[in-house]
This record gives structure tokens, sequence and C-alpha cells, in this order.
């Protein structure tokens, strides 16, 4: 019998991603879309087999109604305190009404479990949820990605092509998790399909540290490359704080120095590496971080 999943962020770019990967798997989806919602990504679903509740998310009443009879609730909801606390709060009461049995939260980053408050901001709104959702009977699943493999050729700085560097801060020696967004949706479908699902699941489509960066990027490229090492992790933390001082961004998801954060985070060393689930789930190919250089880059 096929299993019914309520999604949010359906109309995102993992979302949308994650939706169609759960219908591929043959599960009933059910969208939660805002009434502000675009109406052409509202029509991209429903072409791809998706029932779209049009609905207001601060309404747990109506919220609950349309989590009746559902097996798991997945949230790829993005945002700042608002969305990733007191939404996804919200969506939790919803669930809690509507005796879902399963919760998958917003949570597709590095595992932060280890991390202190107080040094990543977003990532603090994640730890602050997961007080709410650990004090509840229902079954969660929390599944840490670490970056996504696609922001190397994108927004971080980690690649230096034009350069002929790799950026590191720290020890280079220090590992660091990539995953495709195409792999995070496909495994997120499966683990919301997955009724016996642990509390944690680790993914990384590539482990790697700067040092290992060095040496792919002179494989593919066939010109020598070196380690960029502005200075410590000290230096680096001095240097979020003036980036944080001079442009606060508190109602930007990423102003610059959040991106800095979650730099810092996965060169410092805190991050636990010492176990993945990749192979929970055989169906699914992960991409390298070679392959994905290659498809980027035409190297």
């Amino acid at each position: 019998m096929s299993q019914t999943i309520i999604l949010a962020g359906a109309t995102g770019n993992l979302g949308g991603k994650i939706a169609s990967e759960l219908i591929a798997n043959g599960a009933t989806v059910k969208a939660i879309v805002r009434t502000t919602s675009d109406a052409n990504k509202i029509k991209t679903l429903q072409q791809k087999g998706i029932a779209v509740f049009t609905c207001d998310m601060q309404n747990v009443q109506e919220l609950a109604i349309i989590c009746q009879n559902a097996d798991c609730f997945v949230s790829a909801v993005a945002g700042l305190g608002d969305v990733i606390i007191d939404q996804q709060k919200l969506f939790l009461d919803a669930c809690l009404q509507a005796n879902v049995k399963r919760f998958i939260p917003s949570d597709f980053c590095s595992d932060f479990i280890n991390l202190i408050f107080g040094k990543n901001r977003n990532l603090d709104f994640r730890k602050t949820f997961h007080e709410h959702i650990n004090a509840t009977n229902i079954k969660a699943t929390s599944i840490f990605n670490g970056a996504f493999m696609e922001l190397t050729t994108g927004e971080m700085p980690l690649i230096m092509f034009n350069k002929n560097k790799v950026l590191h801060w720290g020890n280079a020696n220090i590992l660091m998790d990539f995953t495709h967004t195409t792999d995070v949706a496909k495994y997120i479908a499966n683990a919301a399909l997955d009724v016996a699902a642990p509390r944690y699941l680790k993914i990384a489509g590539q482990r790697s540290s700067a040092t290992q960066v060095v040496e792919l990027m002179q494989k593919l490229t066939g010109k020598p490359h070196k380690l960029f090492r502005p200075g410590g992790i000290g230096l680096f933390n001095f240097v979020i704080g003036m980036a944080k001082f001079f442009a606060p961004g508190k109602t930007e998801l990423y102003p610059a120095w959040q991106g800095m954060q979650y730099m810092r985070d996965m060169m410092e060393g805190k991050i636990d590496v010492t176990q993945l689930d990749n192979n929970r789930y055989s169906n699914i190919q992960w991409t390298s971080l070679e392959m994905h250089l290659k498809n980027e880059k035409g190297y």
C-alpha cells in the first residue's frame, strides 16, 4: 500500500527534487504551500501527480486536517528563526494532532550535534527546534549531508579556480562532507518511506580534505595547485566577527558572515565524520566531487 507523505517547501529547489523522488518511489504526495506561492510552481507540482494544498501556514487546525492519515511529514523549508523554529513548530503541532507517526525536519546541512550554541546562527535555529521535537513522542529523523556540493562551484570560495589554489583555515587535512542536491533529495525520499529510519542519518557524496581537493584539481586540470591558508581558526573567527559587525545582515538568510560560519565549522574539526549511512539505501549512485567538477567546469 502506498505511503502518504506531507511535504512542506515543495516549491523550492530541494523540495521540488524531493517531491519528484517521492513520486518515483510510488508515494502519495501532498504538498502544502502558502497562499502566495508561485502559480507556475504549483502547476509544475500538480503535473507530477502531486496534490497541492494552499493553506494558512499559521493555522494548526487547517494543517492538521491536511495531515490526516499521513505516514510522514517532510519539511524542506528554508529561512530564519521564524521558519526553522516557529513554522516548524506549527507543522509539528499539526502532526501531533493528526497522529502522524514520523517527521523529517529541515536539517539538511552539516552535523551540528556536537557544535555549541552561539557559533553559527542558522544552525542554532535548528538546534533550538530539536529541543522541541525531542520533547515529543513523534519519531523524528534528521539527515545530515554536509555542504551541498554545488556550492564548491558557486558561493563557497573553497576552490579558487582562477588562482589554482584551494582555500583552507587551520588544518588542511580536516575532512569535509559534500553531497550533491540530487543525491540528498533521493536519500530524503527513501528515508521518508523507511519506517525504521533512525533519529540521525549522515551521508556524503564525497568526504575530502583541502589537501585532497588540491590533488583532485591537479588531476583534473593538469596544472599545479597549492593550498592557500590565510590563517588559523582563531583568525577566521576574528574575520567572521568583523564581517558580522560591519554588515550585520540580520534579516538575510545567507549574509557573507553566515557562509563563513558554515566554512569555519567544516574546517574546525568538531563535526563528527566517523560514520556514514550511505549504504542504507541501495538505489543511490553517489555523485563524487570529481564528477561534479567535470560536469560544471568541463574538465
